[in-house]
């Protein structure tokens, strides 16, 4: 993880933050308890480096055989970190201490975060806030881990437009330095601030994105991983072909076709659909080939299936 060093505390208190039109507005209340909506790749690990940096956790998800997956894979992942010696066994101990299962959104009532991170589908989000807002407190700051989908269009759902912010975390994250974050139209500079701190207290490091789709990262990788696809589909190069081109001819540490069956399919298709329909631009067209895979339920490593298959000891390619 990134170290952050702390800056010299200010003893005359806290002091007001400038608003985005100059005036200032009252400094961003503390976080304590965080809820995590989602048990799954990225809600575990978000769950994760919130507990190892000392916040409370609650982990939420739709049934509760997939809350105990997500704590089995958070203990699997804090107890490598230890036999690496990145953390200390205490460390490790504490960070489990400060997790627990949230069986339904009711119990979220006591967060002063919460972040959401359910499927890549606009329809699924929308129903987690609808239900999600009227159990919590009204100065609670709603977020969402969306890697493409509209902060503003988002938010316009909630009852709380102007403290809700996109926290898009990079995947896996407890590796990973980065977090872009975004704003919609109307999150206000209170929130803006207090989600910066937060993201600064996890050691990461903060990407400031405008709300158009796709934000940064996904906008520049995602049409690369699709071009790779199209190359893919058109017969230029073969599976293996393609990632050791890009490995070794870009030094790039996974191959395009690697690092979305990583991500999973489906979530590479939700992106690209994103950019195609919000910018209305040919060149963001899914590919064929992407589209069929994800029909076909070969979705990455998730399903053991993608254009690699793990179903072995090693994987071998599908094309």
């Amino acid at each position: 993880m990134v170290e952050v060093k702390e800056r010299p505390k200010d003893r005359t208190g806290p002091r007001a933050q400038p608003a985005r039109g100059g005036e200032a507005v009252d400094p961003a209340p503390p976080f304590r308890k965080v809820g995590v909506i989602g048990a799954g790749q990225m809600g575990n690990g978000i769950a994760h480096v919130c507990a190892l940096s000392g916040f409370h956790v609650l982990l939420n998800d739709i049934a509760a055989d997939r809350i105990t997956e997500g704590l089995a894979t958070i203990s699997g992942n804090l107890a490598r970190q230890v036999s690496r010696e990145r953390i200390s066994d205490e460390q490790r101990q504490a960070a489990i201490k400060r997790i627990s299962p949230a069986k339904t959104l009711d119990e979220l009532v006591d967060c002063d975060l919460v972040i959401e991170s359910a499927t890549e589908q606009e329809d699924v989000k929308r129903k987690i806030f609808a239900a999600l807002c009227p159990a919590l407190k009204p100065e609670t700051i709603v977020s969402t881990n969306t890697s493409s989908i509209s902060i503003t269009r988002l938010a316009a759902g909630t009852d709380r437009p102007e403290k809700f912010i996109g926290i898009h975390f990079m995947n896996p994250v407890p590796l990973m330095e980065l977090v872009e974050v975004i704003r919609g139209i109307a999150t206000d500079d209170v929130t803006f601030e207090a989600t910066k701190q937060f993201i600064a207290k996890l050691g990461k490091q903060i990407a400031v994105a405008e709300d158009f789709p796709a934000f940064i990262v996904n906008r520049i990788l995602l049409p690369m991983i699709n071009e790779a696809i199209y190359t893919l589909y058109e017969g230029v190069g073969n599976v293996e072909a393609i990632d050791t081109a890009m490995r070794l001819g870009a030094h790039h540490p996974m191959g395009p076709l690697e690092l979305a069956d990583f991500i999973g399919l489906d979530t590479c298709l939700s992106v690209m659909q994103v950019l195609h329909e919000g910018l209305a631009d040919s060149k963001y067209r899914p590919c064929p080939l992407l589209v069929k895979y994800v029909e076909a339920g070969w979705l990455g490593r998730k399903t053991q299936r993608g254009f690699y298959d793990y179903r072995g000891d090693k994987p071998v390619p599908t094309r």
